[in-house]
């Protein structure tokens, strides 16, 4: 039997991205309707958006400004097509951030990850997110609902109680995060309690090393996928396996656009580079488009062994905030972003601060092909003029710089 989901995830590559493009105008249109993204999107017109080059020129919507646009237009910016008294649930984030949920059946697609591990009807799931004021447990119920999984709702805490109702109830799968699922284990050890019939796990919202994954290989949890979610979007990405082994990469879910930007802008970067994560959700009760989520990642070239044929990412790889203090001044990476529009010739910048406690110094490494040292000096002006600060620039050659999406590197000592 086929751990897909449905044909969606197995369609041409081709036919994906003309299914996703043909739906863009009716999605702008829909969000159009909703006061928050007709202030964001004014003057767009929606039969306009058919392709990513036109969405790149659409603004960011960042997550970092979800509390407020929520404080000046309670209780989600604006940016809920359905009215929030005909949600099914409101919810409560961390950072005081508010979040819908609608009544569609597996709202949050966590249908596709729960399959990919290998659930079906008739499993049993021990769900040890949280169920207060927060989505995610409520991700697991729905995807359980639509595929005919029973749940056991453990939430977190209790770790002797989860250990009784493993050793009790049999469950097949743990999903929650990686750090809860291994306190698990070492207290049913401690207990002496037979846990294993929990032969599968999917686990989120924290980082899984690959020697905590090998961990849990070695404690009796063969199949272990991890999830890359938001509160805000639901499921973004997932694992697979084939024949067991675990796949590279995560495979992005079918109803989202990825787009991989320079950090500080919304500009798009080249195929395997590093960059911000930006998505467009096709969710029909409060749609997201061009939300940066503030994460880094990259694209993996090539199609899963698994068979699904949706883009890969290489996971999480890091936070694209990288606003640092230089002399006093803060140097945010979209000041390096209008520097690299002034000045074409740059291909790419990392902007260096070095030095000792009190004496920082900032150095612009421009990878270039041909420029004159004149265009140096220009640069060096437009550096001082964008930020305030003086700094030095220097040319390194086309594709030198690291590809780890950064564009401001803190190099200082502190000691």
């Amino acid at each position: 039997m086929s751990d897909t989901l449905d044909f969606l995830e197995q369609r041409h590559p081709l036919q994906r991205e003309a299914d996703l493009m043909s739906g863009l105008p009716q999605l702008i249109a829909r969000a159009q309707a909703a006061t928050g993204w007709a202030r964001i999107l004014h003057g767009v017109a929606a039969g306009d958006i058919r392709d990513r080059a036109a969405l790149a020129q659409l603004p960011l919507t960042r997550k970092s400004d979800l509390h407020e646009l929520q404080a000046q237009q309670p209780p989600f910016g604006g940016l809920n097509t359905t009215p929030h008294r005909q949600l099914r649930r409101l919810y409560v984030s961390p950072g005081a951030i508010f979040d819908p949920e609608g009544y569609g059946q597996d709202w949050w697609r966590f249908a596709r990850p729960m399959r990919a591990l290998g659930l079906r009807a008739g499993d049993l799931i021990q769900n040890c997110f949280a169920y207060h004021f927060t989505p995610a447990a409520f991700m697991v119920e729905g995807a359980a609902s639509k595929l005919g999984c029973a749940v056991i709702p453990a939430g977190i805490g209790q770790t002797e109680l989860q250990v009784q109702a493993m050793s009790a109830l049999r469950p097949d799968a743990y999903v929650g995060t990686p750090s809860f699922l291994k306190i698990i284990i070492e207290k049913a050890r401690e207990m002496g309690a037979d846990i294993g019939t929990v032969q599968r796990a999917l686990l989120s919202a924290e980082a899984l090393p690959p020697s905590l994954r090998q961990w849990f290989h070695d404690n009796g949890v063969p199949h272990v996928l991890q999830l890359y979610a938001s509160a805000d979007v639901g499921n973004i990405a997932y694992e697979s396996l084939s024949n067991g082994r675990l796949n590279p990469g995560m495979i992005l879910d079918e109803d989202l656009i990825l787009e991989i930007v320079r950090p500080g802008s919304g500009d798009p970067v080249a195929a395997g580079e590093v960059g911000e994560v930006v998505l467009t959700s096709f969710n029909p009760d409060y749609p997201l488009i061009r939300f940066a989520t503030g994460d880094l990642s990259a694209v993996l070239e090539g199609v899963s062994p698994c068979g699904r044929t949706n883009t890969r990412i290489k996971g999480w790889m890091g936070r694209a905030d990288q606003v640092t203090k230089v002399r006093g001044m803060f140097v945010h990476p979209s000041q390096l972003a209008e520097l690299l529009k002034r000045h074409p010739q740059v291909l790419k910048a990392r902007l260096v601060v070095s030095g000792a406690m009190a004496n920082d110094v900032m150095t612009l490494h421009c990878e270039v092909q041909d420029a004159p040292v004149s265009a140096a000096e220009q640069i060096a002006d437009s550096l001082r003029e964008i930020t305030k600060l003086r700094g030095e620039v220097l040319f390194v050659a086309p594709g030198s710089l690291p590809n780890d999406g950064k564009v401001i590197e803190d190099a200082r000592k502190y000691e």
